[in-house]
């Protein structure tokens, strides 16, 4: 997948990208609305791709049934209606008019298109956005499934999303297309360390040439990103000097955890430990717009043993 680089107002809005989806691997692309618009207009009209978007229109007056059914027959697909009516979890609603049906699950239904598409490539946008959790779970089973045969990709505003299902997850903003470390390995040896008698009582970073100083307490969670390291507070980022060994260290009595190899995560915000999969964890914190980072499974029993539970 190419996309010629974009400018707006003279400013570069995206670099080129050149991306190749590969089967059994779902690419995320975490960008901000206005980027993402643009994506979705530089992809549409590619024969190759099918494109689905959150506003794409539905047949609202076709009960669930009557729609599985209407795909069916356009898509030659092999299953019976009443299979995958049990598959997708639509037991309730089957002979519910889509138009009557409520508006998450109006959402999933219209993602299930998908599951017809004859194109070598989807991409998603925002898939689990307005999703309930039950349909969410479903839905990442369904890409998991899909992603065997399709190369699939997702576009979402935030992590969690991208999190919940994508093997390679690339940030896109004005520092322009970066990918995150999210593999799920076993952590590297670093060391023995003794905790020194002195608490460090701020954290150093920079932000715009100004050297900002953050109490520990402030911080949400810190996150490696390209040999970069990036201190969040409050859905903002920073940039720091310090290593995430170092801060690791540092931060550890202030009640600090290192969640995954490139995160370090204030526990004192985490709201919600999430299990997408048998390997799939994220952690929900309470904070800025960013609220979700990656659990790796060797540290999961780590945290619990951590918070009791």
């Amino acid at each position: 997948m190419i996309i010629n680089e974009v400018f707006q107002k003279g400013k570069l809005l995206i670099p080129t990208i050149n991306l190749t989806p590969q089967l059994h691997k779902i690419i995320g692309i975490q960008t901000d609305v206005q980027r993402k618009l643009v994506l979705i207009n530089e992809l549409k009209g590619n024969e190759n791709i099918y494109l689905s978007t959150s506003n794409l229109g539905e047949y609202e007056r076709h009960t669930v049934r009557e729609l599985l059914k209407f795909f069916i027959g356009i898509s030659g697909c092999a299953y019976k209606v009443d299979f995958l009516i049990e598959k997708f979890g639509l037991e309730d609603i089957k002979h519910v008019k889509i138009k009557n049906v409520a508006y998450s699950r109006q959402m999933f239904i219209k993602l299930l298109r998908i599951y017809f598409a004859t194109q070598s490539t989807i991409v998603l946008e925002e898939p689990y956005f307005y999703l309930d959790d039950s349909d969410r779970k479903i839905l990442s089973e369904l890409l998991d499934e899909l992603c065997a045969t399709k190369r699939l990709i997702v576009l979402a505003s935030n992590l969690e999303d991208a999190l919940i299902s994508c093997h390679k997850i690339y940030r896109l903003d004005e520092q322009g297309l970066r990918q995150l470390d999210i593999a799920d390995t076993e952590e590297q040896k670093e060391g023995v360390y003794e905790q020194p008698n002195l608490k460090l009582e701020k954290i150093s970073t920079k932000k715009n040439e100004k050297i900002i100083l953050f109490d520990p307490p402030e911080i949400d969670y810190i996150e490696s990103l390209e040999g970069t390291i990036f201190v969040h507070v409050g859905g903002e980022s920073y940039s720091c000097a310090m290593t995430l060994i170092e801060l690791e260290k540092k931060l550890k009595s202030y009640g600090f955890f290192r969640c995954h190899r490139s995160y370090i995560v204030n526990l004192q915000k985490v709201r919600e430990i999430i299990t997408w999969t048998k390997n799939s964890y994220s952690l929900r914190l309470n904070a800025g717009k960013d609220s979700v980072v990656p659990l790796s499974r060797t540290k999961l029993q780590d945290l619990r043993d951590l918070l009791n539970i």
